[in-house]
């Protein structure tokens, strides 16, 4: 389902996930009822419930969030770090959301077998269901126009950093420099935060 042109934008300074999924719900649920009943002249996916895009930089909160709102919702979640082609492969990974999930004839996904640094299986999702993306790449040009919602995270360098390595230690730290130059590759080109429905900044908390 395409949305319809968003409301002016919002920025969210908030504390916590909590506060985050309580504050966008009801905005969330008010995207969905002007694209419900939006122009239909350009051909969308058949998308019925609403389709969220969860974007921000390594460490910024975006999988807590997505969670928590896919679990409110009732919602189907994909994640990226689950369909990045490996460590250079933030681009391919948003082009995929769009080709093949957002706008494909089936809207489905490829899994990357991190282990074996190879190509795994498809997965499905349910057009008929609420469907959550979250991961740096998510939120493209391309991809905001076939998507309800979009939200953009913040949370400053030192706590992004601390919370990434943290979670993934030494698996991610070597591979840190690279793929936060792709971060400020996808930011330079697409501008995500300008794109989003609503900013949520964590930096206070």
């Amino acid at each position: 389902m395409h949305r319809s042109r968003p409301a002016p934008q919002r920025v969210l300074r908030l504390d916590s996930t909590s506060e985050a999924v309580d504050a966008l719900l009801p905005l969330i649920a008010e995207a969905h009822t002007r694209a419900s009943t939006a122009e239909r002249a350009a051909p969308a996916h058949a998308f019925a419930g609403p389709v969220l895009l969860i974007d921000g930089r390594s460490g910024s909160g975006k999988t807590a969030l997505a969670t928590a709102l896919a679990a409110a919702l009732d919602a189907q979640l994909v994640h990226l770090d689950d369909i990045y082609p490996g460590w250079n492969g933030l681009d391919a990974a948003s082009r995929h959301v769009h080709d093949e999930l957002l706008t494909g004839a089936t809207a489905r996904w490829q899994r990357w077998d991190w282990a074996n640094e190879q190509p795994a299986e498809w997965a499905s999702v349910d057009p008929g269901l609420p469907l959550v993306i979250e991961g740096i790449g998510s939120l493209s040009r391309a991809n905001a126009v076939a998507a309800t919602f979009a939200v953009w995270l913040e949370l400053d360098d030192d706590s992004r950093r601390r919370r990434a390595l943290g979670r993934d230690g030494a698996a991610y730290e070597p591979h840190w420099e690279m793929w936060a130059a792709q971060e400020d590759a996808f930011l330079a080109r697409e501008d995500p935060a300008s794109l989003a429905d609503v900013i949520v900044d964590f930096t206070a908390r």
